[in-house]
């Protein structure tokens, strides 16, 4: 049992609620932990790659504050996501409520993160669902974008991405939390969920919309959960994301605010589970001796 253990960490999906993931970030850099593998679902899987590209918490702060919360900057930023021709705004069909996810990344996403994985600093393990392969897609090499775009996919929000001549949506359906995916890769690992759940305070009367979404967190939800019974993480947090839809990100100040006492549990957790390996240590030296 090393002395000073490896850390993997795996960033939920759950769109805007996501940006709480920041705060987690913030938090290793001020403990000075750098994690030796990285997974993430849909927005985890963003974040997950700024970290792996080598930005710390405080640059992907600061860049995620520059650009949404300020509403110029996002409509200048979609207009450039806008369709270059009428035929590729046509191509595959038309589909009026379905946005080209991966124009929108390549407008929105900070020049740090690479275009392949293998630029990146840190291993990363992106998550998307093969729609017609009827299961789980980890993308671990070759162009990054690509990957990412297919692991935010939301349905009915997004279009699927083609990828390796696959059908490609987000990856939070089949693996909300991919902790699992990392499990052998570090000694220590912290899994991040920000599916949240619907709730009463903020819609009593939800729209379709809203029902669409809510049932995908109660589905993610039951995923994890089911997954905790066959492994756990060493570490599970769960930011107080509830209250936030999952395309708030122009709430990003007020998210932000009521999202940051997730930076000391974290390291609470943390420090509990360095003092639990330390006894470890100490017993098992006693114990040869």
């Amino acid at each position: 049992m090393p002395a000073s253990p490896t850390f993997g960490i795996a960033f939920g999906g759950g769109g805007a609620r996501g940006l709480a993931h920041i705060h987690v970030i913030e938090a290793l850099d001020e403990l000075g932990i750098r994690p030796v593998a990285i997974s993430g679902s849909s927005i985890g899987a963003i974040m997950g790659a700024g970290m792996a590209s080598g930005m710390t918490g405080k640059d992907m702060h600061d860049y995620t504050r520059s650009v949404l919360s300020r509403r110029v900057e996002v409509a200048t930023r979609m207009w450039r996501a806008r369709p270059g021709t009428f035929a590729e705004a046509l191509q595959g069909g038309l589909r009026v409520t379905q946005f080209n996810v991966e124009r929108i990344l390549k407008a929105f996403l900070p020049e740090a993160i690479p275009e392949s994985f293998a630029e990146l600093k840190i291993p990363l393990k992106v998550t998307a669902t093969d729609y017609y392969g009827h299961r789980l897609k980890v993308i671990s090499d070759g162009e990054l974008h690509s990957a990412l775009a297919a692991s935010a996919a939301i349905p009915a929000v997004f279009r699927p991405v083609m990828r390796d001549g696959r059908l490609l949506i987000d990856g939070g359906i089949y693996n909300p939390v991919p902790f699992d995916l990392i499990e052998k890769d570090a000694d220590i690992i912290i899994a991040v969920d920000v599916v949240g759940a619907p709730t009463e305070a903020e819609r009593k009367h939800p729209t379709s919309v809203d029902l669409m979404f809510g049932a995908t967190q109660l589905m993610m939800q039951s995923i994890t959960a089911h997954k905790l019974k066959q492994c756990r993480p060493d570490i599970l947090v769960r930011p107080a994301v509830s209250k936030y839809r999952v395309l708030d990100f122009m709430k990003i100040d007020a998210l932000m605010s009521e999202t940051v006492a997730i930076k000391d549990e974290l390291k609470r957790e943390i420090e509990l589970v360095m003092e639990a390996r330390a006894g470890a240590m100490v017993k098992g030296r006693r114990g040869k001796g």
